[in-house]
């Protein structure tokens, strides 16, 4: 009888797509088993990929749009998902105001702003969406979704009642928060963040002092970008009565999380959790045979969230083998067998420099799970 085979990797970041992964992986076990079925189910984590791989799964449609970048002036060209016949929209942050649009020597978190995930929002929202998923990975923001509330109508005044400007660097100035402009539409559709960060806004683990400076910010911009988080959750505490600085996962994307919770209702879960909910994982894994998963690393810190252990999760719940491939294998991995992981293999072919291991990771992968299957086929 024909095997059936899951194929549920994430991104290979800076390499290649989950769904390249997931056609690498088939091309592999496809040489010794070609009469086998193959169930593609690319996954994210909130991340990277999340509206890829849901309108992949739920076979939906891409919106084409262009908005505001990391900088106000910037525009950007990018595109969101619509996914349940239209009444789902599915939006990354960063394909607006992520870390890849900026060059290292641009990035600014007192300047870059969340306005252009906002006016995302507002695109999904004039397509008469029930629902938004909305992912948070990849920011290059720190302005606690000031920017994104600004877009959706909100107006933040300094004392002398005049807009303030966008950025993170400029919260401190704000004295007043006006709602009267917020689009009602909101209070009529979910909101569900996707997130695998549980930092708080603000403090040693919040946005400002663990993110930050790979946003750009130096030690000092640091201070004033935390002292500028405090005073704007403690504005939104005062005149909103609304204290969402402590959840987890306020401190992601720069805050947004925290400004997505305050000023859009929203709600926020395990980015890996709603995609293995969105795609019917379960279902999948339920009719296989082996599952396998992967993304560019694999260690210790696996379990905290991230795609592989999310799919193991699930095939242990279900007593499904699953085999993990992974660019680099790191520390900690031992403790990985105990939570479903039946193997874990780095598919790296000899020493090598990144660059090299980044171009060879489709032809590493497809050469790693032919071997994988050639010994799965010893037996019946």
């Amino acid at each position: 009888m024909p095997k059936t085979f899951v194929l549920a990797p994430d991104a290979f970041k800076e390499s290649i797509t989950a769904q390249q992964a997931c056609q690498a992986m088939q091309r592999g076990l496809q040489r010794v088993f070609p009469d086998a079925q193959y169930l593609h189910v690319p996954m994210a984590d909130g991340g990277e990929g999340t509206v890829d791989a849901l309108v992949a799964a739920a076979q939906g449609e891409m919106v084409s749009c262009t908005v505001s970048g990391p900088f106000i002036e910037q525009k950007v060209d990018t595109y969101f998902g619509l996914i349940d016949e239209g009444r789902t929209a599915v939006i990354e942050m960063a394909k607006a105001n992520g870390i890849h649009l900026l060059a290292p020597v641009q990035r600014n978190p007192l300047r870059t702003t969340t306005f252009g995930t906002g006016e995302m929002i507002q695109l999904a929202l004039d397509h008469g969406v029930k629902k938004i998923i909305i992912g948070l990975g990849g920011s290059v923001t720190n302005d606690a979704g000031m920017g994104m509330a600004r877009a959706l109508g909100v107006r933040f005044l300094d004392v002398e009642g005049n807009e303030v400007a966008p950025g993170g660097g400029q919260l401190h100035q704000i004295s007043q928060i006006d709602l009267s402009g917020l689009d009602v539409r909101l209070a009529q559709v979910e909101m569900l963040i996707a997130s695998d960060v549980n930092n708080p806004l603000c403090g040693e683990h919040g946005a400002s002092y663990v993110f930050a400076p790979q946003k750009g910010a130096n030690p000092a911009m640091v201070e004033q970008l935390e002292r500028n988080l405090a005073h704007f959750a403690d504005l939104v505490k005062a005149q909103l009565q609304l204290d969402y600085a402590d959840f987890a996962g306020a401190g992601a994307a720069g805050g947004l999380g925290f400004g997505l919770m305050a000023f859009a209702g929203a709600n926020i879960r395990s980015g890996v959790e709603i995609v293995i909910e969105e795609t019917g994982l379960a279902e999948k894994i339920e009719r296989a045979d082996y599952v396998f998963t992967g993304e560019g690393g694999i260690d210790f810190q696996t379990k905290f969230g991230k795609t592989p252990f999310g799919v193991a999760q699930v095939a242990k719940r279900l007593n499904k083998p699953v085999i993990a491939c992974a660019g680099y294998v790191g520390e900690g991995i031992e403790q990985l067998y105990a939570e479903g992981f039946t193997a874990i293999l780095g598919i790296m072919d000899g020493a090598c420099d990144l660059q090299t291991a980044l171009e060879n990771a489709e032809k590493n992968l497809e050469r790693t799970c032919q071997n994988v299957a050639r010994i799965l086929a010893l037996t019946p």
